[in-house]
């Protein structure tokens, strides 16, 4: 069985033509045209805002003129993540799906089910005509991976329903009614190489294996960071014995928990055997702590055949390393007032040590601006003391939830109705669009749902398929069942 042939087709299609376009966040353009071209195919009125967000506009159907208008929202890029083996090019391959008894996955690397199943349910309401709905507006946006760009630059005035309903969601059978707010932060540790002398032995390290993960869904999960796991073998490695660092690299997505990461070492020949010894029972405390969440931890440690001659500073670098393993990278608190939803978070994302600085990039969240700032504050001290430059940028507020709203009623009646259960009301500590679109739009009443997806922003995302067909049943209901004006 193919992705072809699964049910109902309408959604399907639509999602198996997004899965051979390329799409990767900022590198929308090949997805903008296919989506402005689908519109034109279909007949549907399409046009591209003046940064680059799709929005489809499609009248009532007969005798649903006077219900409220609703928007579908969706975003169209993808994150690009695969695993180290896996050749594949994100700017110019499509993904490669795999159907494994109910789940959709693909080969080795990510799915872009996140957001695209989400916007394939929202151009299979505009092809459909036996879907009955108010007027519709279906809203593409951009780089929402990398730093919800589409949704910050989205004008007021633009859209004209009044009614949102996000498909970005990745748990059937909940109704997401808030969101976390996040922010990114930088510590950049400027450096200088030195030429090596004496004997030194040359080493490649890799820690792989580790399952990553979206750093807001699955954060809660307790998974290891490459990063981290990596910078616990340095230390003792600079401090003991010696070593100096050529290159450190983990990470390539500020939104996703490292699964990977390499360095450069250059270690004393006398001094090698022991080195290699501590460093090999260093990464057995990391597998043994962490068995449970990631079974499959690796560490590799190759000596190169021809050793580099130039290191970056050793009082730099040591401080960066200290700072690495001193500064969090996991779950700060848990909600109080949501039981097993994570209130505030940080991801240490991306190790870099390039153009002559040591980089450390990392994202926070809450659901709290107060407790995101205050995680700010005492990020920015560990790096300040490290004699780290420190910079924030893309903050955003959280999305606060409202209960009692009448769409909230419809969603939850027809839940009801359509899968014979209540419908669970929740928030998300992913960061979702609604937080920064609502401030614009803030007569919206809105809502996130979607299907089943697990492990997205790794190569073992996954979309459970019955999920997604009782969604599509779920969304058609609320559509014709969508207050009055």
């Amino acid at each position: 069985m193919t992705i072809k042939d699964l049910k109902p087709q309408i959604v399907w299609n639509n999602f198996y033509g997004l899965t051979q376009v390329p799409r990767p966040s900022k590198h929308e353009g090949k997805v903008q045209e296919y989506l402005l071209e689908w519109g034109r195919k279909h007949g549907v009125d399409v046009r591209r805002d003046d940064t680059g967000n799709i929005i489809f506009t499609k009248p009532a159907t007969p005798g649903f003129e006077n219900r409220r208008g609703v928007i579908l929202q969706g975003h169209m890029d993808m994150v690009p993540q695969k695993t180290a083996d896996k050749v594949h090019d994100f700017l110019v391959d499509p993904i490669q799906t795999i159907v494994d008894g109910d789940w959709l996955t693909a080969d080795r690397t990510t799915l872009g089910a996140d957001n695209g199943i989400g916007v394939a349910m929202g151009l299979a309401v505009l092809e459909d005509p036996t879907v009955k709905h108010g007027p519709v507006e279906v809203l593409v946006t951009y780089d929402e991976e990398t730093g919800m760009t589409g949704a910050n630059s989205l004008k007021p005035g633009i859209l004209k329903g009044d009614i949102l309903i996000n498909l970005d969601s990745e748990d059937e059978g909940e109704l997401c009614v808030g969101c976390a707010g996040g922010l990114d932060v930088e510590a950049s540790f400027k450096f200088r190489r030195y030429t090596v002398k004496g004997e030194y032995e040359g080493w490649k390290i890799a820690v792989s294996g580790l399952k990553g993960g979206h750093s807001g869904m699955d954060i809660s999960l307790y998974r290891a960071n490459a990063n981290k796991a990596l910078a616990r073998i340095i230390l003792p490695l600079m401090e003991k014995y010696g070593a100096k660092v050529v290159s450190f690299t983990g990470g390539s997505l500020r939104n996703a928990i490292p699964f990977e990461a390499t360095a450069e070492v250059l270690v004393p020949a006398a001094n090698a055997a022991k080195a290699r010894k501590e460093a090999n029972a260093i990464f057995e405390l990391t597998k043994k702590e962490f068995a449970t969440s990631d079974p499959d931890a690796a560490m590799k440690l190759t000596k190169e055949a021809k050793p580099a001659t130039r290191y970056i500073q050793d009082s730099v670098m040591l401080r960066a390393v200290k700072a690495m393993i001193a500064c969090p990278s996991n779950v700060i608190r848990m909600s109080q007032d949501m039981p097993g939803l994570t209130e505030t978070s940080i991801n240490m994302a991306i190790v870099r040590t390039d153009n002559g600085a040591v980089t450390i990039h990392s994202l926070m969240r809450s659901a709290v601006d107060s407790s995101k700032e205050w995680l700010a504050t005492r990020v920015r001290c560990i790096f300040e003391l490290a004699g780290a430059k420190v910079k924030f940028a893309g903050g955003y507020s959280g999305w606060t939830p409202k209960l009692d709203t009448p769409m909230n009623k419809v969603m939850m009646e027809q839940y009801k109705k359509v899968y014979g259960q209540d419908m669970k009301i929740m928030a998300t500590h992913g960061g979702l669009e609604c937080a920064i679109m609502g401030a614009k739009y803030p007569n919206w009443e809105m809502v996130s749902v979607g299907p089943t997806i697990r492990f997205p922003h790794s190569p073992d995302e996954k979309v459970n398929i019955p999920s997604v067909a009782r969604t599509w049943e779920y969304l058609k209901a609320v559509l014709e069942n969508v207050p009055k004006k």
